[in-house]
Formats: structure tokens, C-alpha cells, sequence
């Protein structure tokens, strides 16, 4: 009896013991974040989405969020997007104010009224998506106080007043087309950035980037306090301003001494009066006098100072791209490698409206609209401002003479001791990272194996010839992966195509800690502290060919939990190579190619030869023109095996 008594004490002290953990786990969120969502659960309604039944319990649990559209991290709720959810009503006023770590908010394509939520306080916030609702009222003017902010956009509502005047560098994209916006935009650099059609659309809207001139100059607008005065007059205005000022004392002071000296010269002959013959000059034509003193302090104003004055106006128009203006050696020239494509100046590149295509641990990359209808993809580099001009300039010149059809080709660059930018032709229709793996569902289109070998011999030609002429350098690409291959589709045909970019960075890097960002950061000889050779690239070429045969994400962890098998490991070959070793070489294949028998002879063919490229070994890799040859020869055979197959069904 006390046995059982001692057992069930026990028993009950490690329930507790539970209840307690349990419950410490489930309180690792922010009540002021929940109630602050439960605002607007029960302020708004979907025909789509049933926030009452999806919104329960924690926002935020172990990072993670079960409510739709919330993203957190570190228990923290740090995105809210519902967009296209045929949301209605109006959103509570302040109930942002304590979910202090958003970044991004979108309620974009719904049918939200009132007006738009008060944002003060959200110091991290990037993005600001709340366009094609019914939002009405002013444009918060406390908006231009969110110093991270990025994009902003708040097109097809029916905001009304004036603009305020965003002065942030950060801001990339902004919009406030389909409004009843009125009065003058104001003139400030970030907003002199984006084109009118980011303005159009309201009918009382005037201003410079319009072409639509103001009646009335329009007055300095209200700054908030404790603001500084950014902008002030023109330089020509306080210029003229400071030498009628000093004319007019000048001119005061000098008639009382005139005054005086001629009564003290009145009695005198000719010859004693000469004095030369500005003084001659003065006292035969006194009405000259004002004339001459008021021109005499605007001619001898300091013009390096107006000078200077007028080139750090310049400086801070052109300081979109380039945030750090105290940069000396900077040119604001653009470098381009084919005299034909120079249409564009870097003035031009700075007043393109842009969009983030995608951040990557060195780079930053951009779609610049330019007025002239041109597009182009801008890469802003990171890490390299140590480089020398010489340095960059040798390796953008040896990369820019490259042309080949599956190479994003290099237009021109840029280069100051704090940025660095590459200007590359744009590719539309995104990379294979995204082709292979978002969307995921019922509804996703899948990739057939045609498609994926298709992809992957173009990857491989492409490989091929900078391996072939750039022979220098030890690693020719350097940062194979699928988020670097850009993908295109022939309209007529629907066939994919591909080219690779973001190669030969790697003898730009200072540090072997920025160059394990890149792709080659993951092999085996990096990881071990060897010498890198163009096996390196191979590796990286062999990883991606797996990334395609099996769909998985390189570098995911591959639990029963995700689909995979018992095996969990970090390195994609090694699975691989363990799931075949051990006779389930089905097991690898995508489900999306899985059924497609006619090609299953070529995909174990292709996993080979992966498994080949991602040995250990630099030495047993095969070069790239091997790679790329028995590439070849697999495309061959999986088209011969297709036509055999649609041969039988037509005579079937």
C-alpha cells in the first residue's frame, strides 16, 4: 500500500511537473499581440476565410503560427497578410500599435473602409500593402516617420488630401495611383524617384513628375516635431536672398560715408578731387550708386560654396541607389560594355521605379522600370567594399565580354568605394527555385521530366563555357543553385529554357566567411579547409541536378514528418546515395515525375551521374564537358523514348 502511495505521489508530482512545462510552452506568446489580432477578428468578415474558427490559441507557437496569414519569429508576430480574402468592415485604429515587430502588413484586393490604420510606433516595418480596398480619409502623415520603410503601396481606394512628404532612402516602391488625392506632390528626391503612374488617376493631383504645373507655389508643408528642416529654399533662392541682404547694408553704410566725403570734398579743386575712376564715376552719375553696390556682393559671393552647395543637391537626388552620400571617390557614372545598350545614364537608373526581386546573403537584387519603358534587374552587392576600383573593374570587364544564350547577360556597372552595382538584362518570368517548389498543391501545374532535363542541359551548356573561357579563374561560377537559375517559356511551344547569373563573385570576396555564403560555401573541400578548384562547381552543379530528380530543398531535413524516409540527414547526396544503396530508388524521384515510366531509365541515369558530381573527392568528379556531354546524351534518349511512345499510342 505505501508502494502504491509512493508510486502515485510520484505520478502526480511528474503530471504536475508537465502541466507546468506544458504550460510555460503555450504562454510563449504575447497577449498584447493576440488581443491586438482578436480586434480585428471580430471587426471585420470574410465570405472566404473564417477568422473565428482559424484564429485560436496562441498566435505564435515555437515560431510558428496555425492562424492564416500570421508569420512570427522568436514569439513575436512579425507579418500579417490577408489578401484577397473578400474581407469587409473597417479595421480597429490603433490596433497595429502592439505588434511592435511587424514588418510586413498586407490587406490587398478586398473590400476594407474607414480609414487606414495608424502605424506609429512599427519601427521595423518594411512593407505596407493595404491597395484595392475602400479605405478613405487622409494619407496618416505619421507614415513618414517609419524609417525601415520599403514599399507602400495604397493605389485603387479613395484616399483624399495631400501626400506627405516621404523623405525615406529606404523607399523602393510606392503608389498612390486611383485616389482623390489633391494639391502639389511634394518635391522631395525619394518621391521625385517614381514615375507618374505611381501618382495617376487623381484628378487634383499636380506637380513636376506629372508635367501638370500647380497654380500656386506650394507653401514648405508642416513639419512634425522635433523634425528637421530637410529641404528648405532652392540654393539660388537663399543665394540671391544673402546678397540683397548684404546689398542693402552695404549700399546704407556706403551712402553715408558718400554723403560725407563729398561735403568734405565740395570746397577742393578738380585735381585733388581724383580719386580714380570709380570715384569719378560715382560722383558724376550718383544714380548709378545702388546699381553698383547691389551688384558688387552678388559678384564677389564665394561661388565654391554655391558650388558645393548645389553638388550636395545632387548628391541627395541621386542617393536612391546609393545610400551613402559622403562617399569621395564617387562618379555617378554607369559603365557599360556594349556602346549600343549606353541609352540609360545612372540619372535615369536613380529615378526608375523599382521593385525587390530577391535578397540574397551578397547582393540585393532589383527591377528598375526606367521612363523610357525599359526594364532591367539591378544587383546591389554587399561585402566588397574593400575591393580596390582596379579590382572590380577587372573582373566586371573579364564577366561583361561574356555572351552566350544560357548567360544573363551583364549591361554595365557601377562602382564607388561604398556600392557596387551590376546592371543585368531582366528575365521575366523568375527561377527554378520557385518552378520547382512554391505552389505547391492541388492547383500547381507540375513540371514534367521533359521540362526538368530541358532545364538542366541548358544549366549545363552554360556551365560548360565559362568553365571553357574563363580559365583563370579557379572557380568559374561559384554559386550554382536553383534560385540563380532563371527560367524562360517560348510562348508558342510552352518550352522552358534557362540561364544561369550571379557567377564569377568569388575572386571579389575578401573572407572565406563571405565566401562560404555562396554555393560552393557547401562542399566538401571548402567545409574541410582545401584548396577550391572548378570541381567545386561541379559539386554545386550535381547538388542542383538532385534538387530537380527529387524535389526536395537542399539543406531540409527529410523526417517521415516531411515526406521523406527514416533517414534524416542535412546533405541532399548523402540521402540520395543512401536511399539507392539501399534499393529504393524510386523513393527519390519528385511524385510530380514519378509516374512518368518512359522516363524512368534517364532519370536513374541522370541520378548517377548527380551522385558522381557530389563525391567527396574533387579528384573523382568528372570535368564539365563530360558532364555536359552525357547530359546530352540523356536528353537524346529520353526524346527517342517519347516519340517511340507517342508512335504506339497514335497507331493504338
Amino acid at each position: 500500500m505505501r508502494e502504491f502511495s509512493h508510486l502515485s505521489r510520484r505520478t502526480i508530482l511528474i503530471f504536475a511537473l508537465f502541466l507546468v512545462v506544458e504550460s510555460a510552452e503555450i504562454s510563449e506568446f504575447y497577449p498584447s499581440e493576440r488581443d491586438a489580432l482578436l480586434q480585428l477578428r471580430d471587426g471585420v468578415n470574410s465570405s472566404v476565410l473564417d477568422l473565428h474558427k482559424h484564429w485560436t490559441g496562441p498566435p505564435c507557437y515555437k515560431n510558428q503560427s496555425k492562424w492564416a496569414g500570421i508569420s512570427c519569429s522568436d514569439g513575436h508576430v512579425t507579418a500579417l497578410v490577408l489578401e484577397g480574402f473578400q474581407l469587409t468592415g473597417s479595421l480597429p485604429p490603433t490596433f497595429l500599435e502592439n505588434i511592435t515587430n511587424l514588418t510586413k502588413i498586407s490587406f490587398r484586393n478586398n473590400s476594407l473602409y474607414g480609414h487606414v490604420p495608424n502605424l506609429t510606433g512599427l519601427a521595423y516595418l518594411e512593407s505596407v500593402f493595404l491597395s484595392d480596398n475602400r479605405f478613405s480619409g487622409l494619407i496618416p502623415y505619421g507614415y513618414i516617420e517609419l524609417q525601415k520603410l520599403r514599399e507602400l503601396e495604397l493605389q485603387g481606394n479613395v484616399l483624399e488630401g495631400s501626400i506627405p512628404p516621404f523623405d525615406q532612402q529606404t523607399l523602393i516602391a510606392f503608389n498612390v495611383s486611383s485616389n482623390k488625392l489633391e494639391g502639389p506632390i511634394p518635391e522631395t528626391p525619394v518621391l521625385k524617384r517614381f514615375p507618374k503612374s505611381c501618382y495617376g488617376d487623381n484628378a487634383n493631383l499636380c506637380g513636376e513628375v506629372l508635367g501638370i504645373p500647380c497654380s500656386t507655389p506650394p507653401a514648405n508643408p508642416p513639419k512634425a516635431p522635433g523634425e528637421k528642416k530637410r529641404n528648405g529654399l532652392k540654393v539660388w533662392s537663399i543665394a540671391l536672398i544673402a546678397a540683397g541682404g548684404a546689398a542693402l547694408v552695404f549700399v546704407s553704410i556706403m551712402s553715408i560715408l558718400l554723403c560725407y566725403f563729398r561735403r568734405s570734398k565740395r570746397k577742393e579743386t578738380l585735381e585733388e578731387d581724383k580719386q580714380g575712376k570709380i570715384y569719378n564715376i560715382i560722383l558724376s552719375y550718383p544714380s548709378l550708386v545702388p546699381l553698383i553696390l547691389l551688384l558688387f556682393p552678388i559678384l564677389t559671393f564665394p561661388i565654391s560654396l554655391l558650388a558645393e552647395s548645389i553638388s550636395t543637391e545632387n548628391v541627395k537626388k541621386r542617393s536612391y541607389w546609393l545610400e551613402s552620400t559622403e562617399d569621395p571617390v564617387r562618379t555617378l557614372d554607369l559603365t557599360f560594355f556594349d556602346k549600343d545598350m549606353s541609352v540609360f545614364d545612372m540619372d535615369d537608373l536613380l529615378r526608375a521605379s523599382a521593385e525587390v526581386l530577391g535578397k540574397g546573403k551578397l547582393s540585393t537584387t532589383y527591377r528598375a522600370i526606367l521612363e523610357s519603358g525599359s526594364v532591367v534587374a539591378v544587383k546591389r552587392l554587399k561585402e566588397m567594399n574593400s575591393l580596390s576600383k582596379r579590382e572590380f573593374t577587372q573582373q566586371m570587364h573579364l564577366l561583361g565580354k561574356l555572351r552566350h544564350e544560357n548567360l544573363v547577360e551583364m549591361i554595365s556597372f557601377y562602382y564607388s568605394k561604398e556600392e557596387k552595382l551590376i546592371v543585368y538584362e531582366y528575365v521575366p518570368q523568375g527561377d527554378l527555385f520557385e518552378l520547382l517548389h512554391e505552389n505547391r498543391g492541388i492547383e500547381r501545374q507540375p513540371l514534367n521530366w521533359t521540362s526538368r532535363i530541358s532545364i538542366i542541359k541548358d544549366v549545363a551548356k552554360g556551365l560548360n563555357f565559362l568553365h571553357q573561357t574563363l580559365p583563370a579563374q579557379k572557380v568559374p561560377h561559384g554559386n550554382i543553385r536553383s534560385k540563380n537559375v532563371l527560367i524562360l517559356q517560348d510562348p508558342q511551344s510552352k518550352n522552358y529554357h534557362s540561364k544561369l547569373t550571379d557567377y564569377g563573385f568569388l575572386p571579389l570576396l575578401p573572407s572565406k566567411e563571405s565566401s562560404s555564403k555562396l554555393a560552393v560555401g557547401k562542399s566538401p573541400e571548402f567545409i574541410q579547409g582545401k584548396k577550391l578548384t572548378r570541381k567545386a562547381d561541379i559539386y554545386c552543379f550535381g547538388i542542383l541536378l538532385l534538387e530537380v530528380i527529387t524535389g526536395k530543398v537542399p539543406g531540409e531535413l527529410f523526417s517521415p514528418e516531411n515526406g521523406g524516409t527514416s533517414i534524416v540527414d542535412d546533405d541532399l547526396s548523402e540521402w540520395v546515395r543512401t536511399v539507392v544503396n539501399n534499393d529504393w530508388s524510386t523513393d527519390i524521384l519528385d511524385v510530380e515525375i514519378l509516374a512518368q515510366k518512359e522516363g524512368y531509365n534517364e532519370m536513374l541515369k541522370l541520378t548517377e551521374l548527380a551522385l558522381q558530381c557530389t563525391d567527396e573527392a574533387p579528384e573523382k568528379r568528372p570535368k564539365m564537358s563530360e558532364v555536359f556531354g552525357r547530359i546530352e546524351e540523356i536528353e537524346v534518349e529520353q526524346k527517342s523514348v517519347v516519340t517511340d511512345v507517342e508512335a504506339d499510342s497514335s497507331v493504338s
